[in-house]
């Protein structure tokens, strides 16, 4: 059998396996849907606790048609958004310090590990008084993100071959040539994998950050909703934060493979 012909079989089977794998994904969503609201219908459980697929859509349907939920949606996303961007920045610039600097990371070290430990759910009073109900939700936000981001490069930094540092050195290249040639490149992977892990914590920081402050966004939606005792408010809020939570993560891969073919590195399938 030639070899086109074979390469195509495998084709096909690939193929055929992504979509069984899609097929198999949707019936266990369609299945979980009918099973919760046939469970509600036949009272098994309270639906005035677990509300229902039925009772979600209306309201889906209720906030589309007075605008509210462009308005929370847009203050998430905005928020999400802007604290990323501040905390991927901000880490990157301080593992770039702490690379140049390596007697700074021996003195840092031991607070970036308790800082990593740390709960930052802790810090959502301190923010609130210092920034106040609206900046302190971007303070949360950056403050989830910035400590892995900076412990994860500066991790990646580490693990270049120190060989090719070496060459660099002996023809002479600078600190910052070394830093920018050679020790950024190779830790592109690791720069790629910080955003796909610090998009999904910064989202998770402003949901903690509206929980705690907010007027506006999903967050605050969903706390208002358990506040009247409305469930089918917070399963729709819960519902259109892990669509939003795909959205920004597919996003974030497809940069990923993006910038991988633009500069001929490995990915995965």
């Amino acid at each position: 059998m030639r070899d086109e012909e074979l390469l195509a079989r495998y084709r096909r089977a690939q193929r055929r396996r992504r979509w069984s794998v899609t097929a198999a994904q949707a019936a266990l969503l369609a299945g979980f849907l009918a099973l919760w609201e046939l469970a509600a219908a036949r009272y098994w459980v309270n639906p005035m606790l677990t509300s229902r697929p039925s009772a979600v859509w209306r309201t889906l349907l209720d906030l589309t048609a007075s605008g509210s939920l462009w308005r929370h949606v847009g203050v998430t996303l905005q928020e999400t958004l802007a604290g990323f961007a501040v905390g991927m920045a901000l880490g990157m610039a301080v593992a770039v310090a702490l690379w140049w600097w390596p007697a700074l990371a021996a003195v840092l070290d031991p607070y970036l590990v308790v800082l990593n430990a740390l709960p930052k759910i802790a810090l959502g009073p301190i923010f609130y008084i210092w920034l106040g109900h609206q900046w302190s939700v971007y303070g949360m936000a950056v403050a989830i993100s910035v400590i892995v981001t900076i412990v994860m490069l500066h991790a990646g930094f580490g693990e270049v071959e120190q060989n090719q540092i070496l060459v660099m050195r002996t023809f002479g290249a600078t600190r910052a040539q070394i830093l920018q040639k050679v020790v950024i490149p190779a830790s592109l992977p690791t720069l790629m994998a910080a955003l796909k892990v610090n998009i999904g914590l910064t989202l998770v920081g402003v949901i903690v950050g509206e929980f705690l402050s907010a007027r506006a966004g999903l967050g605050y939606l969903i706390i208002y909703g358990g506040q009247v005792f409305q469930m089918q408010l917070v399963m729709t809020s819960v519902v259109i934060l892990a669509l939003i939570s795909a959205v920004l993560y597919l996003a974030v891969t497809w940069a990923e493979r993006l910038v991988a073919r633009l500069l001929h590195l490995p990915t995965r399938s």
